[in-house]
């Protein structure tokens, strides 16, 4: 069955979601398939997460990515290893910038979030669909011809000069600063001793607001310098995954793209009424943590699925989605209706006359609900290259039909992607959520909810999460089997 396809008519599909499905659905044949192994020289490192803030968070030691006087990453200290040859160029002006429907940015959300977070098996899982679109939007600008060409056609995008504009939008809409907290970086690691287009360099500052640097490949110093500017606009919380992070001598090219959030709930859950149960993984029973809590909140519900959202004060919320008894995570993800649901708007949707632009998503009702969430703290380390494959992006992968021209790097010997990895974390206690990249009521399918005014919603077996913003955007995404890691 098509993943985008509604399994019951009777939940209400909105039409933007059956157009997504019906596109990707007539794309999917024409993929070309890679085949063939091939050498390091280009390496592109995907890097985001999330992490937990809890009240008392430290002062001491801990780096500050963003500058006091507005958004961007600090300056290299004098140990980097690098010479900067294009600085991030952030605007004077600082404001959010509303996103505009887009259907295929949508298609990418939702399906490559779909692709990396199933096949789990009894561990967790999580990946950051924002973080990797900004990584292979400014791949995008280092290619050219058909390499450029099919992550333009992933993307959703038909030229280069719309996606930078999307991708622009996107880094602006989701940078965040106060109580709920959502940073961006990215950065470029380039070979001394060679030459590159400054206009492309240029392009990746003002565009994609990342600064591109310069160092003897295959050294500690600089690998070491790579590593510490991800732990500084991630502070610190995929130390672990980085500390592993080494460019081979030959590599041309790095790119690095990093997100971090922090937010605290809306609605605290009090540490005196979290207590010990059983949650039922796929190996088998563990104890867990519960935290526990009592709202008045929407209830929401699918042909697969129950959900609720926990709110981060001001902005934000934290999405748990709990398969139906019955129904495993991975089936959830393949069926394409967790992700229907995240993209679909709650509410409905109206024009500055009042008329009806698109209604929300109909299973749902407002309820007493009884919230028992474990606390967890879940991270993973995915290597992309076969996912981008299955999804459509080939040629950087193979020397042989690879376009790099736009980089304008003085080699003679074709260049290709080596390395695509993404590492992302996510830590959850009583106070909210901190991140660096780095869900049970039995229903039949599409029926309605129970007549009493209440429902316990109990998150003892694999469920899926979401970070988003009140916009829609999904920041993060993952599946957890085992909830203390």
């Amino acid at each position: 069955m098509n993943r985008y396809k509604k399994a019951n008519e009777g939940i209400h599909a909105p039409e933007h979601v059956k157009e997504r499905a019906a596109g990707l659905q007539g794309r999917r044949g024409g993929y070309p398939r890679w085949a063939g192994a091939v050498a390091a020289m280009l390496a592109v490192v995907l890097m985001g997460g999330i992490a937990l803030y809890s009240g008392n968070r430290p002062t001491v030691d801990r780096p500050t990515p963003y500058s006091e006087d507005g958004p961007g990453p600090r300056g290299l200290p004098v140990a980097y290893a690098a010479t900067t040859l294009a600085q991030a160029d952030y605007p004077d002006n600082w404001g959010r910038v509303a996103l505009a429907e887009n259907a295929g940015r949508d298609e990418f959300l939702a399906d490559s979030a779909a692709r990396f977070l199933a096949g789990a098996g009894e561990g967790n899982r999580v990946y950051s669909p924002l973080n990797v679109y900004l990584a292979l939007s400014m791949l995008a600008e280092v290619t050219g011809g058909d390499s450029r060409q099919q992550i333009l056609d992933l993307l959703g995008e038909g030229t280069v000069e719309s996606l930078r504009a999307q991708a622009k939008d996107l880094w602006l809409s989701a940078y965040r600063t106060g109580q709920t907290e959502s940073l961006l970086a990215n950065s470029l690691w380039l070979r001394e001793g060679m030459t590159y287009r400054q206009e492309t360099l240029d392009i990746l500052a003002k565009d994609y607001f990342a600064s591109s640097f310069s160092g003897e490949m295959g050294t500690e110093a600089y690998d070491q310098a790579l590593r510490n500017w991800i732990n500084e606009q991630t502070y610190g919380l995929l130390n672990e995954q980085a500390s592993g992070l080494a460019l081979e001598p030959d590599t041309v090219l790095a790119l690095a793209s990093t997100l971090y959030f922090k937010g605290e709930w809306r609605d605290a859950f009090a540490e005196l009424v979290t207590g010990t149960g059983t949650f039922h993984g796929p190996s088998g029973d563990v104890e867990a943590d519960f935290m526990r809590n009592t709202v008045n909140d929407s209830f929401y519900w699918g042909d697969r699925f129950t959900a609720v959202a926990l709110d981060y004060k001001l902005d934000g919320k934290m999405w748990l989605i709990l398969p139906n008894e019955g129904t495993t995570a991975d089936e959830l993800l393949q069926s394409g209706e967790a992700m229907d649901f995240l993209l679909a708007p709650k509410a409905d949707l109206f024009d500055e006359q009042g008329k009806l632009l698109e209604e929300g998503w109909t299973g749902q009702k407002e309820i007493e609900i009884h919230l028992s969430v474990p606390k967890f703290d879940v991270s993973s380390d995915l290597d992309l290259i076969e996912g981008l494959k299955s999804l459509g992006i080939t040629d950087v992968f193979d020397s042989s039909v690879s376009n790099f021209d736009p980089l304008g790097a003085s080699t003679d010997d074709p260049l290709y992607v080596s390395q695509a990895r993404h590492a992302a974390r996510v830590k959850v206690d009583e106070e909210g959520c901190e991140a660096a990249a780095t869900t049970v009521i039995n229903m039949n399918p599409g029926a309605a909810p129970s007549p009493r005014e209440e429902v316990f919603f109990t998150l003892d077996r694999p469920f899926l999460f979401a970070v988003t913003l009140d916009s829609g955007l999904p920041l993060f995404t993952g599946v957890v089997n085992q909830p203390n890691g």
